[in-house]
């Protein structure tokens, strides 16, 4: 009766949080739309998701049961998506009776004022506004109650982390996602095909880590996915993000801006369909190459899709594996057992014909390779994985 009790609780606080994520919606879109020029309409989307996500956490007991906390959670927020990654980390947390310590991106100093208020009266949940990560980080290597870390960003930031491990009992590194492709293959429907590509591409103006950044389709169906996709980008209203109908708004983050222009000085013989950069008024970059030419491998971020057409299955799955990121992959068509077998080897997410506007958030989350990876002591020793994985069962131990 008593861990009934305690679960109960923990639910209600769970709700809680939903409701009062729920109330500050507005102040939320108007936040985001300062801090980084998000649409209001995509983090009104954001909020939706994550509200409901925290209502059904009783879906993810069954993950948890007989199993037990850490105690306190420490994590990094990103810049990107703020409210989601506090549904998934704070709803984790309060589920499993964790304590969650907390920091925002500097990119989003309004963003992180808000959601502190809106946790406030929710026990189990610290938000520190207004440090350094780098400070914030230091601090939790020192701080012996923190025994797990959540951290994310550059291959860089997750090795400075990777020598300070003995300081915790897990450490999650979540990396850059690379350039998340979609594979299009001959008996794939283009139609599918094309509107999910020309979503998952755009959607936040392409500040999502899951969001695509290439699509290899099979010669037989590439002008209608090009021509679809490429209609898509071009009808995007690219403008202020507090009007409900903008789809793409300004990319305030400089480091942004940088990336995508050293992702097109890194394509100079692609043929740039649409996109320009005027200051912070980015239009989405449609590019493509031929059969033939190379795909650099990058990380990148910013509303940026590069096409490329193929002949041979084989030699596109071979293309597509061959990267340093095995964060996602999302592929239309059929394939044999052996190739979603090297799917699954390559990369930590893999969606089988998806149809979706935003990533579902109870789904397994994470990379392989340079895109993330988790260390845990085990009987004493460190363990090394990657892949995805579920946030309230990692928050837990067996022991």
């Amino acid at each position: 009766m008593k861990n009934m009790a305690e679960m109960g609780y923990r639910l209600e606080q769970t709700v809680l949080l939903a409701d009062r994520l729920q109330a500050r919606r507005a102040d939320l879109q108007e936040a985001a739309a300062l801090d980084a020029g998000f649409p209001a309409r995509i983090t009104r989307m954001e909020v939706d998701l994550s509200v409901e996500h925290l209502r059904t956490m009783a879906e993810e007991i069954p993950w948890v049961e007989k199993r037990k906390p850490f105690g306190t959670v420490a994590a990094i927020f990103p810049y990107d998506a703020p409210a989601v990654m506090l549904a998934r980390m704070g709803g984790a947390a309060l589920l499993t009776g964790n304590r969650l310590r907390f920091s925002f991106s500097s990119l989003t100093p309004r963003c992180a004022i808000v959601l502190s208020e809106i946790c406030g009266p929710v026990e189990g949940l610290e938000p520190i506004a207004g440090m350094d990560n780098r400070e914030f980080g230091e601090e939790c290597v020192r701080d012996t109650s923190v025994r797990v870390l959540f951290i994310s960003g550059a291959s860089a930031v997750g090795e400075a982390y990777r020598s300070h491990a003995d300081a915790f009992d897990k450490l999650f590194f979540a990396g850059p996602g690379g350039m998340p492709a979609a594979v299009v293959f001959e008996d794939a429907d283009p139609a599918a095909a094309s509107r999910f590509i020309a979503r998952r591409a755009f959607i936040n103006g392409g500040q999502y880590c899951t969001t695509l950044k290439k699509a290899l389709i099979h010669q037989s169906l590439y002008e209608q996915v090009r021509e679809h996709v490429l209609t898509s980008a071009e009808n995007l209203r690219v403008g202020d993000p507090m009007d409900p109908q903008t789809a793409v708004g300004p990319i305030r983050v400089a480091r942004t801006r940088r990336i995508l222009e050293k992702a097109l000085e890194k394509c100079p013989y692609a043929h740039r369909l649409s996109g320009e950069i005027h200051g912070e008024t980015v239009r989405p970059f449609v590019l493509e190459v031929e059969s033939g030419d190379p795909i650099p491998d990058m990380e990148l971020f910013g509303p940026f899709l590069l096409l490329k057409p193929f002949q041979e299955a084989d030699r596109a799955i071979e293309e597509v594996v061959r990267t340093r990121y095995g964060f996602l992959l999302a592929f239309f068509g059929s394939v044999r057992q052996d190739t979603r077998a090297i799917f699954n080897d390559h990369f930590g997410m893999v969606h089988d014909n998806p149809d979706f506007l935003f990533t579902p958030l109870r789904i397994p989350f994470g990379g392989k390779k340079e895109s993330g990876w988790i260390m845990e002591k085990r009987g004493g020793r460190w363990a090394l994985r990657d892949g995805a994985f579920l946030y309230s069962r990692e928050l837990t131990r067996s022991d």
